[in-house]
């Protein structure tokens, strides 16, 4: 499968181009949304969705608009693998209510970025951290997450979807 969803620019988004990711199957449940920075991954589970990184600023109404064309369902994770704007840009587009997870250097890294200095966007920051290792959700929707230390940021994290055997890896 691979498609491209296309989506306007959000308010306050700079240049007035069209945003555009190239989305592919990677295994069942696991999509891969391509362009506007980091890779973005998707994985549908029994009751939601959880999003692997959220690009730059501006592109989470491409985001969603590509999940939605893969499921109807609701996006109740984010997991960050590190701080740079093109991992957790968008995170702020995504309502309070879904959970951000990362390592406990990405919130002290984002509260350092002009973008993030706003106290309006605050539900953009980590709900929950982790220093070394940590599981989220489980059964066949397990993912757990891995530092290992600092590689290309002081809180780097290998995402890994247990039952598919796949890891993503952000920028490391």
């Amino acid at each position: 499968l691979s498609l491209t969803a296309n989506q306007p620019p959000q308010q306050g988004a700079q240049g007035g181009a069209v945003r555009t990711v190239e989305v592919d199957k990677l295994k069942d449940n696991l999509f891969i949304l391509r362009g506007g920075g980091g890779n973005t991954a998707v994985f549908v589970q029994a009751n939601g969705i959880t999003v692997v990184d959220t690009k730059n600023p501006g592109w989470g109404g491409t985001i969603l608009a590509a999940i939605k064309e893969i499921s109807p369902k609701p996006v109740t994770t984010i997991i960050n693998t590190h701080t740079h704007g093109d991992h957790v840009g968008s995170n702020e587009f995504f309502p309070a209510s879904v959970e951000v997870v990362a390592h406990a250097n990405v919130s002290t890294s984002m509260a350092k970025m002009p973008a993030f200095a706003d106290g309006t966007k605050k539900h953009a920051f980590p709900d929950r951290t982790y220093t070394d290792k940590m599981t989220v959700l489980g059964g066949n929707d397990a993912i757990d997450l891995y530092h290992f230390g600092p590689a290309h940021t002081n809180g780097d994290t290998f995402v890994v979807f247990r039952t598919l055997r796949v890891m993503h890896s952000g920028d490391a």
